[in-house]
């Protein structure tokens, strides 16, 4: 997506250790008319495909399944990472190691909303080593639904975790895949 990719280049900051800072413009301050190409953009790579809920992981992938959840139809469910007071003991939930927080969270969903007739579109910011979507992908096959693809907005392709999805036959689609990444720029795989 090439708004997306001139966006990354214009206000993108590159960090130490592979971190990409989009929080100017995607994850943290967002730019909303660019959060809704994302989301048409998202709608287009999955038109015509069943989609019952839209799932993503607090925080920063709830606006990104937000946007395609207004153009596709469907709700969206989030993992929550921490267990609250207002959310009932039945659950399901899985291990998720952060690369960039370096901690690993337990992601929980109540078995309440997610169910075995389910056909689950994950929906996240980044996508690195693959662990979110792992964690994910693990709460789906609890369920017993049908995980029926990822959309991502930037993989992080040098990190591999794409290409190990794919090779799983996950259906993988990322609107920026970066090819790599150093203190004096970035490169996009086309």
């Amino acid at each position: 997506m090439q708004l997306l990719e001139e966006r990354i280049l214009r206000d993108g900051k590159v960090l130490p250790g592979n971190v990409l800072k989009v929080g100017g413009f995607l994850n943290h301050l967002i730019d909303n008319e660019l959060l809704d190409e994302i989301g048409k953009e998202i709608s287009a790579l999955f038109s015509g495909v069943e989609i019952t809920k839209i799932l993503t992981i607090e925080a920063s992938g709830i606006a990104i399944a937000c946007a395609a959840a207004h153009y596709l139809h469907a709700p969206v469910l989030f993992a929550k990472k921490d267990r609250t007071n207002n959310i009932n003991t039945d659950c399901y939930s899985a291990e998720v190691k952060s690369y960039t927080h370096g901690n690993v969270a337990h992601v929980i969903v109540s078995k309440q909303y997610l169910n075995a007739g389910d056909k689950v579109l994950i929906v996240d910011d980044f996508l690195a080593h693959g662990e979110a979507i792992k964690g994910l992908v693990s709460l789906i096959d609890q369920a017993g639904a049908e995980l029926v693809g990822c959309a991502i907005a930037i993989e992080k392709g040098f990190q591999g975790g794409g290409d190990a999805l794919r090779a799983q036959g996950i259906r993988v689609e990322s609107l920026a895949i970066i090819e790599s990444m150093s203190d004096t720029g970035l490169t996009f795989k086309h």
